[in-house]
């Protein structure tokens, strides 16, 4: 076999299209999104080498257009768990034997396979499932998963490369192994670049993987499939199944071989699954990664020196892009009573001109919330602040007739500690605060303390030393932090992702040290010419 100190091609971002009127790309899309209407998918799962059909279908439709099928699925049950979790550990030896660059290979075909003959198709995907308009589509399904799958790559060679020194007569190395056992994926249904992202990252440093999607994110997580095997990922290394979380959970969190768990969703749930992990520590062949990121209260804080314009822009975008359903959207903000009044005219005047409904109508800049629990804990969070007395600023109404349609709503309350402003809601409503312009340090204070998330968060200010002292303060608050910019929009290898506090492990994807969780190191230390006695010199007479 041929042997080399082989370098991966310099990853770069993807470039993100526009999809402007008479392009290229626009065309391309619209015509993914009719073919895909067109036709009503039977969706397998995927476990070793087979489509597995249960007969069991569970019916697909858009979330903003009740009445349209865009398939079924094929639900599992505990078999299926169990054949998911054989089929890992029959693929583990030969796929974690396989060449680095092998590995490598397989995943930088599948992002370029996304960049080429899947953009379109993986794109209307996740517009016509997950109700993303084409530019939410674009830089998700496209750009950041492109993205993870080439920086990732790189990333795997920088690890392999970090070696220990060596003393005179002996040579140090370092051997990063997959860990011992299978690992668990389970994913969300609002970032398809998550979705693919769990399982690959895992995979690629040579474990194998039972992937349990989001139900609502089925649809483009089947392409996912597609374009993983299109690009020669071996039988059994990534197992696709839909089943219900607690079963999986109750196989998954009792088998010795379990080594690792890599999670986005609710904080709630990944605190049901760490103690449901620690009660059965003593099962395990060895200590279990867990990694997680989960939920997020993220906020805007501005400075009196900030410009209204730029603060309004930041809170439109950050707070309703994809209708809030992003774990980095803006959802609470805290305003300086001078520059507040040019702030609420800024947001009026865009709110007004800002268009709901299909994202196959490329001028809607708000679609539809996922499915009809988000829908329900969206509105009652609405309908509880309007029972409350809270001022409703802008928006409020809602309608699941034909999608689950919910405007754009910003609260206006006096209590900075108010339910929607420490809770997450996970939908398009902001809650905004204002405070006294004098006050900008007590209300940094107030920030800090009045949500147990500490995902992302911004500051706005023109003035360096009023920047400076909120990067200070609240550096605990949120993991990735912003200045004069919204808190979302990460992008991999410039700002690797994660939160602590309630928001997570904080491992940060989008960057090696994610990748570093799915390896257990072994040093191996070789010594060249051994000694052939056991003394030594102090041992000898003067």
């Amino acid at each position: 076999m041929p042997k080399g100190n082989y370098y991966i091609p310099e990853p770069s971002n993807e470039p993100v299209l526009a999809y402007g009127p008479g392009t290229d790309e626009r065309a391309a899309l619209k015509a993914a999104v009719k073919s895909a209407r067109s036709e009503e998918r039977d969706i397998p799962m995927y476990i070793g080498g087979e489509e597995v059909r249960t007969g069991n279908k569970v019916r697909l439709s858009p979330p903003y257009e009740h009445k349209h099928t865009l398939g079924h699925f094929h639900e599992g049950d505990a078999s299926h768990v169990n054949m998911a979790i054989e089929a890992a550990l029959a693929a583990k030896e030969q796929w974690e034997n396989m060449a680095w660059e092998q590995r490598a290979s397989i995943f930088l075909k599948a992002a370029d396979l996304i960049s080429g003959p899947y953009r379109a198709k993986i794109n209307a995907a996740t517009m016509l499932g997950q109700s993303k308009n084409a530019f939410q589509a674009e830089i998700d399904a496209a750009c950041e998963f492109i993205d993870f799958l080439r920086f990732n790559a790189s990333y795997m060679q920088e690890i392999y490369m970090d070696q220990p020194e060596s003393s005179p007569g002996v040579w140090n190395r370092m051997e990063y192994r997959p860990l011992e056992g299978f690992v668990l994926a389970i994913t969300p249904f609002n970032f398809t670049a998550i979705a693919g992202n769990l399982p690959a990252s895992a995979a690629l440093m040579g474990n194998t993987v039972v992937w349990k999607p989001a139900y609502s994110q089925i649809y483009s997580a089947q392409v996912i499939m597609e374009v993983f095997k299109e690009a020669g990922l071996p039988d059994g290394v990534i197992n696709l199944i839909y089943v219900d979380g607690p079963i999986v959970g109750d196989i998954v969190f009792k088998h010795k071989d379990f080594a690792g768990l890599h999670f986005t969703g609710s904080t709630a749930v990944f605190q049901h699954l760490w103690k449901t992990i620690g009660a059965n520590i003593e099962t395990y062949r060895t200590y279990p990664r867990i990694v997680g990121e989960t939920g997020g209260k993220d906020f805007v804080i501005a400075h009196k020196s900030a410009n209204p314009e730029e603060v309004a822009t930041g809170l439109i975008r950050g707070a309703f892009e994809f209708q809030g359903q992003k774990c980095s959207a803006a959802s609470r903000a805290y305003i300086p009573d001078n520059i507040w009044p040019a702030v609420k005219e800024k947001m009026s005047a865009d709110l007004k001109e800002i268009a709901m409904g299909s994202p196959e109508d490329f001028s809607n800049f708000v679609n539809a919330v996922i499915d009809k629990r988000a829908y329900d804990k969206i509105t009652g969070f609405i309908d509880q602040a309007k029972s409350d007395g809270v001022e409703v600023l802008f928006g409020g109404n809602y309608d699941d007739s034909e999608g689950y349609f919910i405007e754009p709503t910003v609260l206006l309350v006096d209590d900075p500690k108010y339910t929607t402003m420490q809770e997450e809601i996970f939908g398009p409503v902001l809650t905004i605060y204002v405070y006294d312009a004098d006050k900008f340090e007590e209300t940094l204070t107030v920030l800090d303390e009045t949500s147990p998330y500490a995902l992302t968060g911004a500051v706005f200010s023109r003035d360096r030393y009023a920047a400076e002292l909120a990067t200070r303060k609240l550096r605990n608050a949120a993991g990735n932090f912003y200045i004069n910019d919204k808190p979302t929009g990460a992008v991999v290898g410039q700002q690797p992702f994660g939160g602590a506090r309630g928001s997570g492990t904080n491992d940060k994807a989008g960057s090696a040290m994610n990748l570093l969780r799915w390896v257990s190191a072994r040093t191996i230390k070789e010594t060249l010419v051994p000694p052939k006695s056991y003394r030594y010199p102090f041992l000898d007479e003067a």
